[in-house]
């Protein structure tokens, strides 16, 4: 049975395996540090603290993982974005050996690799620390390990193939829908349903379901916090947009010079691959096609969901996209391999060229004026995908500005209190931002600990010992804050240019007193979105 290429590689393929991987992590190891800390990293710097089988929005490896890269390397912004760059330039080689596997020759893997490496929202995922940049990675490996097992569908790699997808669970939830769309792939083809007659198909499963288990667990004994998590985004958080909207902004998301490489990779997929590959293999071919179709078309259909969510699939397009192009220079330029390499290598040049451009739009390039000037050149702006008012940045950059002015803030206002207060004063945010900036940023100044209702502050609760006699409150309405203590006062104001116009002239309050105990009044600041 025919397999894509195999043997030994030839130094075309080994100098592309090499070195477009290599690019893609010099360019984040190049940009660690960026505009400043991320949103999510204080959340999830803050989470390693609370280690746990689950949180409300997220499984529990990203954070395991997190507490161990801090615990070896310490938390600074370079070592806590280390991993993600390391795991985008794993994926981007994953990609290339994944079209080698579909049959691509150098070239094929050079421009599966290219597309990768130049799509701009990979360079945003990989350039802060968070549970996309691992799920990427996650999914490039399945599609690699899939047609493995398909391929030799020993025991051993079916096994293999269930640890990742258990793995990949225990990292983002969205792996359900990878195996949803390899369900529908075993079922819909002659191939697959012939595989299901074996164990293999079921160890996967198996293993896969048990790894993922002790987070169900977690849930369970918690009142499913995700599930109510996830129903409030939909409901209130997530902007909804057409499957043709979602479409367009997934196709400039990952640089539309890129286009007919992964829309060429989805027809190669069903279509069985390479016109040259045997009946068998065209058959495992197929299974990932499916599998693709019906991720996409979830994805289309949920009409809110992110379109960072199809980043992980869209490795899969890329890998067969590789194949794809090949083929369609050959159909074009026959034999002539001059003409073959040098129309393969312009392509090339033009899918970098145009992934340069639109770097900037996804990674802290440029000074925060330099983007907007390049920005309004290229007619974008500002956005986001969730139901926010915008400032002058998009929200992925905006999220990197003003929590150093939190911080500040926060301590100006604690440096002021009486030291009796002091002692026993506590800092609420109205967000995991808001308070994983003072748990994270403010540790080494001193600063009291922080609460919060939002997402898993709120399971957290407050620190043992707490009382409500002193918090320093971050935004939030003063009237709002009377009915709640009894007596509040404005002791500061939170001023920042680039960060979410809701972070910014943000009042911070020291409210006294709780009218009643702090145990009666936390179930009512919750707040899972």
């Amino acid at each position: 049975m025919r397999s894509g290429r195999s043997g030994a590689f030839s130094r075309a393929e080994l100098a592309a395996l090499v070195a477009v991987p290599a690019a893609k992590l010099l360019v984040h190891l190049a940009t660690l540090g960026g505009y400043g800390v991320f949103r999510d990293e204080l959340y999830y710097l803050a989470s390693t603290d609370h280690l746990a089988w689950g949180y409300v929005d997220h499984p529990p490896l990203s954070i395991a993982l997190l507490a161990l890269v801090t615990g070896l390397l310490g938390d600074s912004l370079p070592a806590v974005r280390l991993v993600p760059a390391l795991a985008g330039a794993a994926a981007v080689l994953v990609v290339g050996l994944t079209a080698r596997r579909l049959g691509a020759g150098a070239l094929g893997q050079a421009v599966a690799m290219v597309a990768a490496l130049a799509a701009p929202l990979y360079l945003a995922l990989h350039h802060i620390y968070s549970m996309n940049a691992l799920d990427v990675l996650i999914w490039a490996l399945a599609a690699y390990l899939l047609l493995g097992a398909l391929e030799r569908p020993t025991p051993g790699r079916w096994a293999g193939l269930g640890l990742l997808l258990g793995l990949g669970l225990l990292t983002k939830i969205s792996v359900l829908w990878l195996g949803a769309g390899l369900a529908v792939g075993l079922v819909a083809t002659r191939r697959g349903r012939r595989l299901l007659a074996t164990p293999g198909p079921w160890v996967a499963g198996g293993s896969a379901v048990l790894l993922f288990l002790p987070y169900v667990l977690w849930n369970a004994a918690h009142g499913w916090p995700t599930l109510e998590f996830m129903a409030n985004a939909t409901a209130f958080k997530m902007v909804a947009r057409s499957p043709a909207a979602y479409l367009a902004d997934l196709a400039l998301s990952m640089n539309p010079l890129a286009l007919p490489v992964w829309a060429g990779g989805l027809a190669l997929l069903l279509a069985g691959g390479p016109p040259d590959l045997d009946r068998e293999r065209r058959g495992d071919v197929r299974i990932l096609g499916w599998a693709a179709v019906t991720v996409l078309l979830i994805l289309l259909l949920a009409g809110s969901a992110k379109i960072s969510y199809a980043a992980a699939p869209l490795t899969w397009l890329f890998a067969a996209g590789g194949p794809a192009v090949e083929a369609a220079l050959r159909r074009l330029l026959g034999e002539r391999p001059r003409s073959f390499a040098a129309v393969g290598g312009a392509f090339l040049v033009l899918l970098l060229a145009s992934g340069a451009a639109l770097a900037p739009l996804a990674l802290p390039v440029l000074p925060v004026e330099g983007y907007l000037a390049w920005s309004r050149t290229l007619g974008i702006e500002p956005g986001t995908e969730e139901r926010h008012e915008m400032g002058a940045l998009p929200q992925f950059f905006a999220d990197m500005h003003g929590w150093e002015a939190v911080v500040d803030e926060v301590e100006r206002v604690v440096a002021a209190l009486p030291p009796a207060d002091r002692e026993r004063a506590v800092v609420f945010g109205q967000n995991y931002g808001e308070a994983g900036a003072v748990d994270v940023l403010g540790r080494p100044r001193g600063l009291p600990p922080a609460i919060s209702g939002h997402n898993s502050y709120w399971l957290w609760g407050p620190p043992p010992g707490a009382t409500g006699d002193v918090v320093v409150v971050l935004g939030g309405d003063g009237e709002e804050l009377e009915a709640l203590f009894h007596r509040v006062e404005r002791a500061g104001t939170v001023q920042c240019d680039y960060c979410m116009p809701y972070e910014d002239d943000l009042p911070v309050w020291v409210a006294r007193d709780l009218r009643g105990e702090l145990p009666e009044v936390w179930p009512g600041v919750k707040s899972f979105n």
